[in-house]
């Protein structure tokens, strides 16, 4: 008898396919829901009530970890665990953080993620070991939440007026920003920064 209800985001068409076949395979779990986008993903919890939202970080829309805290709001019952190909401490603490009860890499074989699935619903949290201990060494990030909106905003060749203007802020704030992340992050200009954010799973 399937019991444990999972809702399953992740972009990829093939990859999220063949994760609800294999989840589907072990006998007590049922993925309920499927989607694509995270803005997709409260109102499928909200409608199909699962007891575990299994969340992929980079989604089109909002991010899975950004869809994790409005879980915590909208629907506390649902446990959530992150599964990413990105295994950057930054991202864990902000998972941690975001009230997610486990974060594991897509490279484990699937029997790990049935047991994780089955954990975090016992109120256990789950965290890849390896992964624990270099976000405990990395420390927190050392950009506060309007530098890395400043840094979100400059990619793709934003210019510092495009940037103010998206943010409403004067040009000069935005400069004083960026020029305040690019020497917290040790970089030499925005787009190093930017990539070094990224990296550290920071933005």
């Amino acid at each position: 008898m399937k019991n444990i209800r999972v809702l399953l985001a992740e972009d990829q068409g093939m990859m999220r396919g063949a994760l609800a076949l294999l989840l589907g395979m072990e006998d007590d779990i049922e993925v309920v829901a499927q989607v694509a986008t995270g803005d997709a993903i409260v109102d499928a919890a909200l409608l199909h009530r699962p007891d575990v939202a299994l969340l992929d970080i980079e989604l089109p829309g909002r991010s899975g970890l950004d869809a994790a805290a409005d879980l915590r709001e909208e629907a506390p019952d649902c446990r959530v665990l992150i599964l990413t190909t990105f295994g950057r401490p930054g991202y864990l603490r902000r998972a941690m953080e975001a009230g997610a009860a486990g974060f594991l890499v897509k490279d484990g074989p699937v029997e790990e993620l049935a047991e994780a699935i089955r954990r975090v619903l016992t109120g256990e949290t789950v965290v890849d070991p390896a992964l624990a201990a270099a976000a405990l060494s990395a420390g927190p990030s050392p950009l506060t939440a309007r530098e890395c909106d400043v840094l979100k905003a400059s990619v793709d060749g934003a210019t510092v007026a495009d940037i103010a203007g998206k943010l409403h802020l004067s040009e000069s704030t935005v400069r004083n920003y960026l020029s305040s992340a690019i020497g917290k992050t040790g970089t030499r200009n925005r787009a190093e920064a930017v990539r070094e954010a990224r990296q550290q799973g920071w933005l």
